[in-house]
């Protein structure tokens, strides 16, 4: 009974070993934008269906949590990293490439002419890094330089010009005239809107 129990671990352990020491790569396929979540359901349905569970490994679309600012308040959301690509660990040969390629939604691989490019590892550790960073970051539209109109605050109804942008505070530092002389105030993303 023992015996058995360990024969059928190692069998599970072996099933996602590649063959004849192939290591997988990731890929990058390239798919309609907006439509991320449903390709990758899609293909982890297809290699389970087709069998090709000892190619095609991993199916990952790269998100981050971000705090964004939606009608005056801050929300937190999903943000795809690389909207239009999904990642795919896999031993690249003719059925696991149809088995990708022929997915609903996907328009192709990224590579150089015809032939799929693995991405390196050290591309793929930086991509997994960016994306599981804990620091929630805002996400804003405003840009240096920009003039905007203080809402909230002492300022309320002043005008400045933003001199610099902290994303990971949510905050913005507006050069406003006063008495006719340019002061820095340090601003929430909340308490500042466009022009």
């Amino acid at each position: 009974m023992i015996a058995t129990d360990l024969a059928k671990e190692q069998k599970e352990a072996l099933k996602n070993v590649p063959v004849l020491g192939v290591q997988p790569k990731w890929y990058v396929i390239h798919i309609q934008t907006g439509y991320e979540n449903k390709v990758k359901q899609a293909l982890v349905q297809r290699v389970k269906s087709l069998g090709v569970e000892d190619k095609i490994f991993d199916v990952v679309i790269p998100t981050r949590e971000v705090v964004a600012i939606k009608k005056g308040k801050k929300a937190k959301a999903i943000e795809k990293v690389f909207p239009g690509y999904v990642l795919v660990r896999m031993i690249l040969d003719d059925d696991s490439w149809l088995v990708v390629r022929t997915t609903e939604g996907v328009t192709g691989f990224v590579g150089a002419g015809l032939k799929p490019t693995p991405i390196s590892d050290k591309e793929v550790e930086a991509i997994m890094k960016f994306v599981s960073q804990e620091q929630p970051k805002f996400k804003t539209k405003f840009s240096v330089g920009e003039a905007v109109k203080i809402t909230e605050g002492p300022f309320a109804d002043f005008l400045g010009t933003i001199e610099a942008i902290d994303e990971e505070r949510g905050k913005v530092r507006v050069l406003v005239s006063i008495f006719d002389r340019e002061t820095p105030v340090e601003l929430d993303f909340l308490q500042v809107t466009k022009l």
